[in-house]
């Protein structure tokens, strides 16, 4: 998986966040902070993150970037700008630093997490069989894009077996485009001994009714894949709250 683009240059030349204060040797957390963030632990740990609000939640993936400071005021500040975590987990990298608060360290620290929730998702998807793990991975592609602010073209590659080989970004857009070429899609293909494909992109605006263009470039790479004895599963578009498969909705 790869980072943000641009995530180590925006970042290279800092070590901690700039709303950090200078840690003065030996001096001790003030107390009243030491004890929330001690209590909150405790409640995560106890009851998992059920227990907690959002703010809470984002408090705790904080404290390691901000070590000295009452992080729920950024916290808020947050959620009141992206709309919950998700959102700020997937904020494109120049709008988390716009936010008053967030340096280098917390945005490292977001993406951070935001990596570690893919992967995991990934990892229940990959090398299974699809049909057997639908569920699994309609929740894996509702994770990785879902609350992306542009839109993202990803290709699912199955083998004979339907098991997923492969998983990966072909192309990434603005928030109402993102161009894709059917040939390199079925190249790919080739390259890593696929059998048949699954595409799936995200629609930022959370509908994901499909546009003209949508369905005009899934008739170009199923007849591109036919071509070369591919099979095109399905077409699936990622709303915020839902997805539309191509096959259910008689597309394909």
């Amino acid at each position: 998986m790869t980072h943000p683009p641009g995530l180590s240059d925006s970042l290279s030349l800092f070590d901690s966040d700039e709303a950090t204060p200078v840690p003065v040797p030996g001096a001790r957390l003030p107390s009243y902070i030491a004890d929330h963030r001690a209590r909150l632990r405790q409640r995560f740990l106890d009851g998992g993150a059920a227990a907690l609000p959002d703010y809470e939640l984002l408090e705790l993936v904080l404290f390691r970037a901000i070590p000295r400071q009452d992080v729920k005021p950024l916290a808020r500040r947050l959620l009141d700008t992206f709309g919950d975590v998700a959102s700020v987990l997937s904020a494109p990298l120049p709008r988390l630093l716009d936010v008053e608060g967030v340096g280098p360290a917390v945005a490292t620290e977001l993406k951070i997490v935001e990596a570690a929730a893919h992967r995991m998702a990934r990892a229940k998807v990959l090398r299974r069989h699809v049909v057997s793990s639908w569920a699994q991975l309609l929740d894996y592609c509702h994770t990785v894009m879902a609350h992306r602010e542009q839109e993202q073209f990803r290709v699912l590659f199955l083998d004979r077996k339907n098991v997923l080989i492969a998983d990966e970004e072909q192309a990434r857009g603005t928030v109402d485009h993102v161009p894709v070429y059917p040939r390199e899609v079925v190249k790919r293909a080739l390259e890593l001994n696929a059998s048949a494909l699954i595409l799936v992109h995200n629609h930022p605006s959370g509908d994901p009714t499909p546009s003209q263009a949508d369905i005009d470039m899934t008739a170009q790479i199923e007849r591109a894949a036919q071509a070369l004895g591919l099979v095109l599963h399905d077409h699936l578009i990622i709303g915020r709250e839902r997805e539309l498969s191509f096959r259910a909705e008689g597309l394909l």
